[in-house]
């Protein structure tokens, strides 16, 4: 396998669900040795199908251990893997991790050059820091559910988990930056995020409307909450989105639809005005729009330099021509599948191609080789068989 920019880095991952393997899956994907502890005995400790979709996209590129971590033996045994490791990821509730004993306090004692890297739901501390939290929760307690849908039609939840994937994102992102001052300083940080502060995060220009404006966003549907035109517009076949709200794009899109009347509208002159009478923009575009199917709009449109695409679904995602050109998908080596398919990274080094050389590990399927490296004999791993703290 070809060396890449994380090779030689040694992670213990301890995470369940989403956020936290979406975190340990970029350290995976670019080289670093991860470790993944489950407890004994739990066949669907991925949170699904081993083998199933979700889990196989999640989870490649580990080797596996399973050990009880209540049990003395397979604490002692986990803390041997500590001792050499540099980077350990969990997301469990904030009690859990100290009433097991393998909280940072008590990590970094034993390896102060360890990273210890956590998400939660609401926060490590506070009123909430120590409620479980899951995606919807947050998209809900974060004000993500309130500025999605149509107006009136009630709160709406995104699509994809997108808090778990975004605090996974940025958890890896805090890694990295610990891992960097550690060459300077020969320590590890405690680096930790929330579901609910990737939320927040996520408002972006939707807060600060809030707080520099006092402005509470609402539902826009498909509309741009404050440029228009810029949202869906029907077709003779499909609908299409069409992004031209500067007053440069305007002038060019209302050329290119063969109405140039409309820059002559007073009400349409300037982007707050078309903002202000949207709904009969948007009814006038629409009128236009479907009189040619989506294509020829979008052949049209991107000739005269006006952002605009297609909507696809998830099948016509994987058959675009540019999501084929760019290779966003990635065969994985499987013993009991033959060949799957998952996402690739989005991440592009150049010169460097990672790709997946572990599928997911059968439960405990590494865990001599793993003990062995932490020193331990055969003769100590049987024993710690023998006693139920270490799975098969």
């Amino acid at each position: 396998m070809e060396t890449l920019p994380l090779s030689g880095l040694k992670v213990l991952d301890l995470t369940l669900a989403r956020a936290g393997p979406t975190c340990v899956r970029h350290l995976a994907d670019w080289g670093a040795d991860i470790i993944r502890v489950e407890p004994p005995g739990n066949a669907d400790g991925f949170g699904g199908a081993r083998d199933g979709f979700d889990s196989t996209n999640l989870h490649r590129n580990k080797r596996g251990i399973a050990l009880d971590l209540k049990s003395p033996a397979g604490h002692a045994a986990f803390l041997r893997l500590v001792a050499s490791a540099d980077v350990l990821v969990e997301n469990m509730r904030v009690q859990v991790k100290h009433r097991l004993k393998i909280d940072p306090q008590t990590l970094t004692e034993i390896n102060p050059r360890l990273v210890y890297a956590s998400i939660s739901g609401f926060g490590q501390t506070g009123p909430y820091g120590n409620r479980g939290g899951v995606d919807q929760i947050a998209q809900g307690l974060g004000g993500l559910m309130s500025i999605t849908g149509e107006p009136g039609r009630g709160p709406m939840r995104v699509g994809i988990p997108i808090d778990d994937l975004t605090a996974g994102n940025l958890l890896a992102l805090g890694v990295m930056m610990a891992l960097f001052e550690r060459t300077k300083t020969g320590r590890g940080r405690w680096v930790h995020t929330s579901l609910l502060e990737a939320q927040v995060f996520m408002l972006d220009f939707q807060a600060t409307r809030w707080l520099m404006d006092g402005e509470v966003a609402g539902q826009a549907g498909n509309d741009h909450p404050v440029n228009t035109p810029m949202g869906v517009f029907p077709s003779a076949d499909k609908p299409i989105n069409i992004a031209a709200s500067s007053p440069k794009l305007w002038e060019v899109f209302a050329k290119a639809a063969g109405r140039e009347d409309w820059l002559q509208k007073p009400e349409w002159t300037t982007p707050n005005g078309r903002t202000q009478d949207r709904a009969a923009l948007n009814a006038a575009i629409s009128e236009e729009t479907k009189k040619h199917p989506s294509e020829w709009w979008i052949d049209r449109l991107e000739q005269a330099g006006i952002p605009c695409g297609p909507i696809n679904n998830i099948q016509e995602v994987f058959e675009d021509p540019q999501v084929r050109h760019l290779g966003m998908s990635w065969p994985v080596p499987h013993a009991r599948l033959g060949t799957a398919q998952v996402v690739r990274t989005p991440l592009n080094i150049e010169g460097l191609k990672p790709g997946v050389h572990r599928p997911v590990p059968a439960l405990g399927e590494h865990a001599d080789e793993i003990l062995t490296e932490a020193g331990m004999s055969p003769a100590d791993i049987a024993s710690l068989r023998a006693s139920g703290a270490l799975g098969n």
